[in-house]
């Protein structure tokens, strides 16, 4: 009997998933998502970085600069995600996520039990923020890794 092998592995899947999430975010500048999954590989939840829900995005701005910048409105997508679900605890979860957390988002995911880390980019790992964002998830327990692309292409037609 065969059996197919070119199929994608878990973390491409879900990785995938992030990518894919990152793509609703309407901020001009960057987009971020990020796939939250169970120890038994169900996908608990997803976010991406945007306003709170009931927030018009063409009512506020996103400017990165200034008294009024998009800082101050937006929500992160790991912080979306943890808030999206629903389903009680996520104690033992792994989370996907396309650009490595910040500090404000590393306090969620140590608050909300998730114990395993995947980022795609590290753009910003010299920035003091950054570089606490590591040092409390390393204190914490939390294990943290960068995605090692297959190197695969994969094309939807949507």
């Amino acid at each position: 009997m065969y059996e197919r092998t070119d199929y994608i592995k878990w973390d491409e899947y879900f990785m995938g998933i992030a990518m894919l999430s990152a793509l609703r975010s309407k901020d001009p500048n960057t987009q971020v998502g990020c796939c939250i999954v169970s120890e038994t590989n169900r996908i608990l939840s997803v976010g991406y970085n945007g306003f709170p829900n009931g927030i018009p995005d063409s009512e506020f701005t996103w400017s990165r600069e200034g008294e009024d910048n998009k800082y101050f409105y937006t929500a992160h997508s790991e912080l979306n995600a943890i808030l999206n679900y629903r389903g009680g605890s996520l104690e033992g979860a792994k989370l996907y996520v396309t650009l490595f957390p910040c500090n404000e988002c590393a306090k969620a995911i140590i608050q909300s039990g998730i114990r395993t880390l995947i980022y795609a980019d590290d753009k910003y790992g010299d920035t003091p923020a950054f570089r606490a964002s590591k040092r409390m998830l390393a204190r914490a327990g939390v294990t943290f890794m960068q995605y090692q692309p297959s190197g695969r292409e994969i094309t939807l037609n949507v």
